[in-house]
């Protein structure tokens, strides 16, 4: 006997948005370990080269296929999400970890968080320096805060930044990482350049002190500066394991050449990633991790915005409202020009009728992702599946970054498999 998996693909374009679908179908043979669990990852929302699309697909290829490997070997969706995000933060090719942007001062400060769908537990750092995977920082205040009360009867946190979450990661076996050993050829060189193109910059406008900077925005100066952006934003994970249960994470450098001490929308609640398991209130298990411009995420409360909104009957309709009249019609973002960003969703639920003789039933998934940038990397995989599928999603040409959206996804069974 052998279980089939059906898998069916949904694609959108810009709002108003179209469907297509098609229907692809692979077997697992019934003498492997029984395992069941589906993976969605992203490698930012911004802008992706075609030369540099392999690079790309391959580290979303990996995340995923990590995930899938705990999850066979019996791991829950709160460790598989981490194994994901713990590879996507290690490519060079990503804004996140190693590779991650440098601030004004030329250091490297990351943000991640990550939340247990079956607890509501979540974990967070921001600004943080000098550790190498900052999800596992995540992670570790999240297991943590589980434990219960500390001495004297103290809320542990579940939030920290800066040195104080530097040190609290080294007091907990977290080993440093020098941010020269974080930093690349390929950040380092885009520090230079940027940091050039600022430096001219502020020598032209103080030549032209006496106007303001919105009136020189046609000239010089918004030529310099337009550049200043990075290619590659934060990275994310969502995951359902055999049981249901969901999580989700997200980790980032931040914008290249930020402040010191800015914390973008990776370590905010609501914002960077959001897992709620099923409820009676709630029929669906929800798990969604976000990408773009920080501030616009963190107005918005995107990620719990669009966990809350494909609760709907229609999840592909449901997302795509939520993104037009949440994001970029937000008024909390009425006076920006664009709005930036971009999310992974996925939704499932048991299904009811269909179950294996030991009664373990089925799970329906479906997922989702919408952006506003240029493009967006995904990769996605079951735990039936041999390999990971990736895709680099774009915006169709003439339609506007910040103005219009992509919508694409599928569906996909997981059947349960006779022991």
């Amino acid at each position: 006997m052998e279980d089939l998996i059906n898998s069916t693909g949904c694609t959108g374009t810009v709002f108003p948005h179209k469907y297509s679908g098609t229907t692809q179908n692979s077997t697992i043979s019934s003498k492997e370990h029984r395992a069941v669990g589906f993976v969605l990852v992203h490698a930012g929302a911004g802008y992706h080269s075609e030369s540099k699309a392999k690079e790309y697909k391959h580290v979303c290829k990996r995340a995923c296929q990590k995930a899938v490997d705990r999850m066979r070997a019996g791991a829950m969706a709160l460790e598989a999400v981490t194994a994901a995000l713990t590879e996507l933060e290690d490519s060079p090719f990503t804004n996140a970890g190693t590779g991650s942007n440098l601030n004004l001062s030329g250091d490297i400060e990351c943000d991640a968080s990550i939340m247990d769908g079956k607890t509501l537990d979540f974990g967070a750092v921001g600004a943080l320096s000098g550790i190498k995977n900052p999800v596992l920082v995540a992670r570790r205040l999240l297991n943590e805060a589980q434990k219960g009360k500390l001495s004297a009867g103290r809320i542990p946190p579940c939030f920290l930044v800066g040195i104080g979450a530097q040190q609290w990661a080294l007091s907990h076996g977290i080993p440093p990482c020098p941010s020269e050993k974080m930093a690349t050829k390929f950040s380092l060189s885009a520090y230079k350049r940027n940091k050039r193109k600022m430096e001219l910059a502020e020598k032209i406008e103080t030549e032209h002190h006496h106007l303001k900077k919105q009136r020189i925005s046609s000239g010089t100066v918004s030529e310099i500066m337009e550049p200043i952006s990075s290619s590659l934003d934060t990275v994310g994970a969502i995951v359902v394991d055999q049981e249901g249960n969901v999580a989700a994470a997200v980790s980032s450098g931040g914008l290249a050449m930020k402040h010191p001490g800015r914390v973008g929308q990776a370590a905010h609640y609501g914002c960077g990633c959001w897992a709620e398991n099923a409820c009676d209130a709630k029929p669906y298990a929800t798990a969604v991790s976000t990408s773009g411009c920080g501030e616009h995420l963190i107005r918005t409360m995107l990620a719990r915005e669009c966990s809350t909104a494909v609760q709907a009957d229609d999840a592909h309709q449901a997302l795509l409202e939520a993104m037009q009249n949440k994001f970029i019609g937000s008024p909390c973002l009425a006076s920006e020009d664009g709005v930036l960003g971009g999310v992974i969703v996925l939704r499932c639920c048991r299904c009811g009728d269909d179950q294996s003789s030991d009664g373990f039933q089925a799970l329906l998934v479906e997922f989702l992702w919408s952006h506003t940038t240029e493009s967006m990397c995904v990769g996605y995989m079951s735990a039936h599946d041999s390999k990971a599928k990736t895709h680099i999603s774009r915006l169709p040409l003439g339609a506007v970054a910040g103005q219009s959206l992509a919508i694409e996804g599928g569906v996909c069974r997981l059947g349960a498999m006779n022991a």
